[in-house]
């Protein structure tokens, strides 16, 4: 049982001799009176309106699905995240790199590398690329460890985080588009990365 909220008999005593003796900061303002003491909160909603209601549930039956459950509240994958953002470059090229027809001209394997050691490395090569002219380069992450039970499991540390390096400074403004790679250049564990000129 809650404790009912409001003030008691001897708080109420107590304020209303505590009001008498306050001094109003401004003379305009009225002394507080006993009416102005706080008022005690309505007494809940009774328990029976908020308990859960149970159905009977037969074997067999499918579920009714509940708001903000299902596989539209996890997380997407890169993949589907780079999929959401717009595309800044010609669409016939975007194309032909989504489907691996261009060659990468540089690449970068970060495979077993910590979060700590390889962002410098993908800023130092990237940057070395742009100085270079280079305009596609490839990043390989790995795939990191699969969905292989029933609760989802967030995908490899560099494959969620080297997008999200790409798309911030000191990158950001050499990047002009982060794809999937195509399956010969190593496809979900690695991503073509378009330069900027």
């Amino acid at each position: 049982m809650g404790r009912k909220r409001g003030l008691s008999t001897e708080d109420q005593d107590l304020w209303s001799r505590v009001a008498r003796t306050a001094v109003p900061l401004h003379p305009a303002l009225k002394r507080p009176t006993a009416s102005m003491a706080p008022r005690p909160a309505p007494d809940p909603a009774p328990l029976a309106d908020q308990r859960f209601q149970p159905t009977t549930f037969r074997l067999g039956q499918t579920a009714k699905p509940v708001a903000g459950s299902g596989p539209a509240s996890f997380p997407a994958s890169p993949a589907e995240r780079l999929a959401q953002h717009p595309l800044r470059m010609d669409h016939k090229t975007h194309r032909r790199m989504r489907q691996g027809k261009l060659r990468p001209e540089a690449r970068l394997d970060l495979h077993g590398m910590t979060l700590a050691t390889a962002h410098p490395e993908l800023i130092a090569f990237v940057l070395s690329a742009h100085a270079a002219g280079k305009r596609l380069v490839l990043i390989i992450t790995g795939k990191g460890r699969g969905d292989h039970g029933p609760l989802p499991t967030r995908p490899g540390a560099l494959r969620h985080q080297v997008p999200i390096w790409l798309h911030h400074q000191p990158l950001a403004g050499l990047v002009q588009q982060v794809t999937a790679a195509h399956l010969r250049h190593g496809g979900e564990g690695a991503y073509y990365v378009y330069l900027r000129r």
